[in-house]
Parts: structure tokens; sequence; C-alpha cells
């Protein structure tokens, strides 16, 4: 695992879209790319919006889904990848989970998708649990796409999306943490003071399910992308080395 300790959002955002630009001009020849839903991969899509590429070669898969909300819910994943992103950019094809089938075949459906398109880039986040998509601690490292429900913290910091805690859905469709850990390679960011003891479990504490993150140490090609808030309780030598991480990357 690789880290880097950026100064604040809009450096987060050029870093983490210039991996991915860079990878989708490695790959004319075709590539797909997981992309992730929330706060955390707001200001990437915005950079991604701004550019010109072509990526009529590029297949995206999201993480996850809302169980039971329609693909036109204002709150669905569906309509904020349109908003953010699909609305502006043209991709050779894009899939999200169906939030209104039969979650237990749409899980097993997606996970074959998934696994037959294989996925050369995973954009992830991370929760303030220490989730990643939608797989909450104690979820097994093995787990292929599946129902999840949702813990309280998770639903009440969705809640902001929502008008009231009684409207975050309490289900979701994930991909499972062995569906994310087959990606060839992964680009997690995280901003926000919120995130920093997740994320100071994921480099620096043990490897356990209760921080499904810390996982991440054992795939072969990780970067994590961190601004200097989230970044906050790392020891010194670990802030250090992102920092000069990010001095050697131009942006």
């Amino acid at each position: 695992m690789r880290w880097m300790i950026v100064r604040n959002d809009e450096d987060l955002a050029c870093v983490a879209y210039k991996v991915i630009r860079n990878e989708m001009m490695a790959h004319p020849e075709g590539m797909t790319i997981g992309l992730a839903t929330g706060s955390s991969p707001m200001g990437v899509y915005e950079e991604w919006r701004k550019d010109d590429i072509d990526c009529s070669h590029v297949t995206t898969v999201n993480l996850d889904e809302y169980v039971g909300l329609p693909l036109d819910h204002p709150n669905s994943y569906h309509s904020f990848m349109q908003e953010y992103l699909f609305d502006y950019v043209k991709f050779k094809e894009s899939y999200i989970p169906d939030g209104t089938a039969d979650p237990v075949e749409e899980s097993a459906r997606y996970e074959d998708l998934v696994r037959k398109l294989g996925v050369d880039l995973q954009l992830l986040g991370i929760g303030s649990n220490g989730h990643i998509a939608f797989n909450e601690p104690g979820t097994p490292f093995d787990t292929k796409t599946h129902v999840t429900r949702l813990t309280e913290s998770t639903r009440r910091a969705n809640q902001r999306f929502f008008e009231r805690i009684e409207d975050v859905p309490v289900e979701a469709i994930t991909m499972g943490i062995g569906t994310i850990m087959r990606a060839k390679k992964i680009v997690l960011v995280a901003s926000g003071e919120r995130k920093a003891e997740a994320v100071r479990q994921m480099l620096e504490g043990e490897e356990t399910t209760e921080c499904p993150a810390t996982i991440l140490k054992h795939h072969e090609d990780t970067l994590v992308i961190l601004d200097e808030a989230s970044a906050a309780s790392l020891s010194e030598e670990t802030k250090r080395r992102g920092r000069v991480a990010f001095e050697a990357f131009e942006c």
C-alpha cells in the first residue's frame, strides 16, 4: 500500500483524477473502472467533467446501490451518477446494481457481471467506521457482492442526502470485499477530520474485519490519497512519508 498526503480537497481531486486519467490513456484498447458514490469522489468527478478526454473505450461498474429506491429516485446512486458524471461524460457502458430487483438475485447477477468484466481500476472512499463500499465492520474479507444491512452510523452519515433519518434505506447491494480486492489497481480517497481515525486504523492498525479497509494493505497495487485533516491521527513518520510522496507527484 502506498499513500500520499495532499494539502486540500482540490489537490486530492487533482491527484486522484490524474491517476485515473493516466490509466485510461494507457489502455486505449478498453478498460473497466469501478466507481464510488457519496462525498468522497465528488471532487474527482468534477475534474472528470472539466476534461475532454474520450471515454468511449471505458466501461464503468458502480460499487453499490440502496435496496428499494427506484432508479429515478433523487437519492439513488443511479441519480447521483447521472448528476455528477454520466450526464457529462459518455462511456462505452455503465452498470449499477438495481435496487428495485430481488436483492439476493441481483447480488448474484452483479457479481457475475463484475467477474466477467474484470475491474482494472477501482475508486474507493472510506467510511468513518472503516467500511469500504457498504461492507460494514464485521464483514468477512472474502465476501462477494451481497445484500448488507447498514449500521446506524452509516445511515446517520448519509442522512445529509435525505430529509429525515427515517428516509435513509436500511439495506444496500454492495460489491463484497473479495470482489473489490480482485481489482488490478485501487485508488482510495479520504478527506476531513471525521475520517481520521479510520485512516489511522487502515494504515497503522492491525488487519481486522472490524475495520474492513485494513485488508487493502494486502492488495498489490493500492494508492491512498489523503488530505491533511484525514491524516491528522497518523504518526509523524507516516505523515512525513505521505507528504514526500505528494511532493514528488506533479499535479
